[in-house]
């Protein structure tokens, strides 16, 4: 006897169920449920809460069919963030309550409530492409790097050298790459398919990754200066890529000429750009590191230079000569918080802002490693680096049981966990957020600050499952340069590895030719299908090595299978699959019609991708 996989009552924020667009104050939005005939629901309500108080109301039956019934309820915009949730009607069986989270027979509170927000969600660009993360020293080294002269701080590394994982010159470690040889290299990204270029910093420092900034005035010569950054975005542009820039708006180098001014000097406007304490070093660092003093944004003239206006640093690289697309945000959610002073919320607000009137459809990203609920709302960051919601819970799943990787920010290997557990801790962070946030947050399989995905999972088979996770799931994938040709790495430091350009035309040494093209043909899978870019997302089943789900928009349906592992295999309900035609889109698994609905095998490491009639 299989197992078999059936409908349970479902709603999310995507166009199927919520109508697009965003809802001003004193609207009222349908919102649109589907009932499982067999869940032997009664009626549907809605519950909302308004200024505080708990409100229910009934839900009007909108349309059924042999298998399900969709109930229609209005929200009544009425505070800028209005939660919302369906209560089940079960008869003499008692109730149930749909959230965020799923269906419960038990009472829950109202962190998980789906949620409207009068707030502006992410440009549409964002959702629709794919990121592509390039750590300038490492990517590409152009023939005008060989003339320049190199820091003190350098230590100089051929290109072919293992990046070293630890030890006093990770930072350091200089292999030359710059802004030109981005450029020489847009092709590779144009080829594989993805629509934005997100760089870590260009401005000078006394480190490889520039996160220890000495100026913002200008771009670091060591890349080519301003004139090399502005050609990049400028070719980047004309082959149809967005450009996203990184800011520590946290901190600045202990080298910075604003720390340098108020050292030097008690009365200067800098001094009051910083923390000072009375112990050693006689400031506040971030995580206590001298070498990055943390901004203080009770300084009025600090917001002017930073964040405030076409003139400030964040609005100043968005014009000309330049035309960045955007912002990722280092440390965003540090930025303006020291003990009882917070003002992270705030400085989000002023940087969008800032961003809105110099480029209305510019993207702001935060860096949040942990639970980034409290900073999503929708009217600050238009999302986050998703690594609680995706990258982690991904790892433990992709991970083998011996994993030799570290658990980001753990004192552990990386666990291995079943799929109940993983998709458990995916909606529990993904339901405390706006749809349109969720819709848009940044999923990664890793960063400049993680280990390499190959590292991670162990083969390309898995690597197959990781990335087909990555392409079409809600959310917009990031890809760090070098994971599509197999790069390996055991942490942050050691994976970021140079691009071996020159084994990608034999496809030997470091370059996986197969794992571009897998990577290259999952990108086209998701440019092609709206539904995975733009729909919802509706379990179908799970289990320990296995997780199936559905995106659906009101045109399309794509249903995505991923097995870690070889499985039992499931029979999915007609409710799920339909009748229609089959049309697969990418893998190997075997979906075939079984009993009105369709059997799927349980094969494993294996994927499967189709697109449902």
């Amino acid at each position: 006897m299989h197992d078999v996989a059936a409908p349970t009552p479902h709603h999310d924020g995507s166009a199927s169920y919520v109508p697009e667009g965003v809802p001003a104050l004193g609207d009222t939005v349908p919102v649109r449920v589907r009932v499982p005939r067999a869940a032997g629901v009664r009626d549907v309500w809605l519950r909302t809460v308004r200024d505080g108080e708990p409100r229910l109301a009934p839900a009007r039956l909108d349309r059924s069919d042999e298998h399900e019934d969709w109930y229609v309820a209005e929200v009544l915009v009425h505070n800028p963030e209005t939660g919302y949730r369906f209560f089940l009607d079960e008869g003499e069986r008692g109730y149930r309550w749909l959230n965020g989270r799923g269906v419960w027979d038990r009472d829950v509170p109202d962190a998980a409530d789906f949620r409207l927000t009068v707030h502006e969600g992410a440009p549409a660009w964002m959702r629709d492409g794919v990121v592509y993360q390039v750590f300038p020293d490492r990517f590409a080294r152009s023939a005008a790097a060989d003339g320049r002269p190199l820091p003190e701080w350098a230590v100089p590394a051929a290109w072919g050298d293992e990046p070293h994982g630890a030890g006093p010159d990770v930072g350091t470690q200089f292999y030359g790459g710059d802004l030109a040889g981005v450029e020489e290299r847009l092709d590779h990204l144009v080829a594989l398919g993805v629509t934005t270029l997100y760089t870590t910093p260009v401005f000078p420092g006394r480190s490889n990754h520039r996160y220890d900034a000495s100026t913002f005035d200008h771009v670091d010569p060591l890349l080519g200066g301003d004139a090399a950054y502005a050609s990049l975005i400028r070719a980047a542009h004309a082959r149809g890529l967005r450009v996203m820039g990184d800011l520590t708006t946290n901190h600045t180098g202990a080298g910075h000429e604003w720390f340098g001014r108020a050292l030097a000097d008690p009365g200067a406007p800098e001094r009051d750009f910083y923390y000072w304490t009375d112990g050693e070093p006689g400031y506040v660092g971030w995580l206590e590191h001298a070498s990055l003093p943390k901004l203080s944004y009770g300084s009025a003239e600090l917001g002017a230079r930073m964040i405030d206006g076409p003139g400030s640093v964040v609005g100043r690289y968005l014009g000309e000569p330049f035309g960045l697309d955007g912002w990722r945000i280092d440390v965003a959610n540090m930025t303006g918080r020291f003990g009882a002073e917070d003002r992270t919320l705030e400085v989000a607000r002023r940087l969008r802002a800032t961003m809105r009137a110099a480029k209305p459809d510019a993207a702001l990203v935060a860096e949040h490693f942990h639970d980034a609920s409290g900073d999503l709302a929708g009217d600050g960051w238009h999302a986050n680096m998703n690594y609680s919601a995706f990258t982690r819970p991904a790892w433990t799943w992709l991970s083998p049981a011996d994993s030799p990787v570290p658990y980001l920010g753990l004192p552990v290997r990386t666990p291995r966990r079943g799929g109940r557990d993983v998709v458990a801790t995916m909606r529990e962070f993904d339901a405390v957020l706006p749809w349109r946030v969720t819709a848009s947050q940044w999923n990664m399989l890793g960063s400049h600050d993680t280990p390499r995905l190959r590292s991670i999972v162990g083969s390309r088979e898995m690597v197959e499952v990781a990335a087909t996770l990555l392409l079409t799931y809600p959310g917009t994938p990031v890809i760090f340069a070098g994971d599509e040709v197999g790069l390996r790495g055991l942490n942050g430091e050691h994976g970021r590895a140079t691009m071996p350009w020159d084994d990608a035309s034999t496809g030997s040494g470091r370059w996986d030719a197969a794992t571009f093209d897998l990577y290259r043909d999952l990108i086209a899978v998701r440019r092609g299908a709206d539904a995975l870019r733009h729909g919802g997302l509706r379990w179908v089943h799970v289990d320990d090595d296995a997780l199936v789900y559905l995106r659906e928009t009101p045109e399309e349906r794509v249903l995505v299978a991923l097995a870690r592992a070889p499985w039992d295999g499931v029979t999915l309900h007609p409710a799920l699959v339909g009748s229609g035609d089959v049309e697969r889109l990418h893998g190997t698994l075997d979906l075939a019609r079984h009993d009105g609905g369709a059997r799927l095998a349980g094969d494993g490491p294996a994927v499967g991708v189709w697109r449902l009639g």
